[in-house]
């Protein structure tokens, strides 16, 4: 599953998924462009890649939310790549919340980085994937997005509107050879450890019960490089090529998706 000479952006480099991705992709020979609206962070990441013989990474700041920022940055970033095969796009917040009390400011700054986010990275990948009739967009959803999520109302109906449009998108785009899948992963990263610490200890409690306890693999979410990059390397290169249109758990055996 060699990604030698593949040109791909990543968002949501400064940490979690999004730095793991990134190391697994230039750890495999990729040139990746590292996308994130943290500027520091950003620039950590690659900064910290030291595999030896490996692709190359450089770092651009960008928005997902912004219309006019994605197309500008994708743009850069695709003519310092010399074209563009793959975006991973991790890039995503969350809060918790009340379905009864959350905010209309809270349900627009979800639905403006989770959602549109994933909507204009995704237009700006397809343009310039599909003039070459081929490329692949992961996108990332949630078990939240398939089930109730009392705590977190907001969070649970933007990823299921990323996974929406993820099927849509695989299809309206498979003429032009561009796949586009969805993993939905249970990994511990600092935005995870973030929405745990926002609980009190009745959620905490429901939290471990409904999704670490029904972990088959061990009770206790994955790691970003051990268990995320090694996927986001397949379905990146050319041994995915035949798979379009799927929510993909990466999660230990914490749900089904049929």
């Amino acid at each position: 599953m060699s990604l030698s000479g593949y040109r791909i952006i990543v968002t949501g480099c400064a940490r979690g998924m999004g730095a793991a991705t990134v190391r697994a992709y230039v750890a495999n020979g990729a040139n990746v462009v590292g996308l994130d609206i943290d500027a520091e962070g950003g620039a950590a990441t690659i900064d910290q890649l030291t595999t030896p013989g490996s692709g190359k990474a450089t770092f651009l700041r960008a928005d997902v939310s912004d219309q006019a920022q994605v197309t500008r940055v994708f743009d850069e970033a695709a003519e310092h790549l010399g074209g563009l095969d793959v975006l991973a796009h991790p890039a995503a917040i969350h809060q918790t919340g009340d379905a009864a009390s959350v905010t209309a400011a809270e349900w627009d700054r979800m639905m403006a980085v989770n959602v549109r986010g994933t909507v204009l990275t995704n237009q700006a990948a397809y343009r310039h994937m599909a003039p070459n009739q081929r490329g692949s967009i992961i996108n990332f959803g949630s078990i939240s997005g398939l089930r109730p999520e009392p705590i977190a109302p907001a969070y649970s109906a933007s990823k299921g509107a990323v996974h929406s449009w993820t099927r849509t998108a695989a299809a309206a785009w498979g003429h032009a050879g561009v796949r586009v899948n969805a993993v939905l992963p249970a990994i511990a990263t600092p935005m995870y450890s973030q929405a745990k610490d926002q609980m009190n200890e009745r959620q905490l409690a429901a939290h471990y019960w409904q999704n670490e306890y029904s972990i088959a693999l061990g009770q206790a979410y994955g790691d970003p490089d051990r268990d995320l990059a090694p996927v986001m390397v397949f379905l990146a290169c050319d041994a995915s090529r035949f798979i379009t249109g799927q929510l993909l758990p990466v999660d230990g055996g914490q749900t089904s998706v049929r």
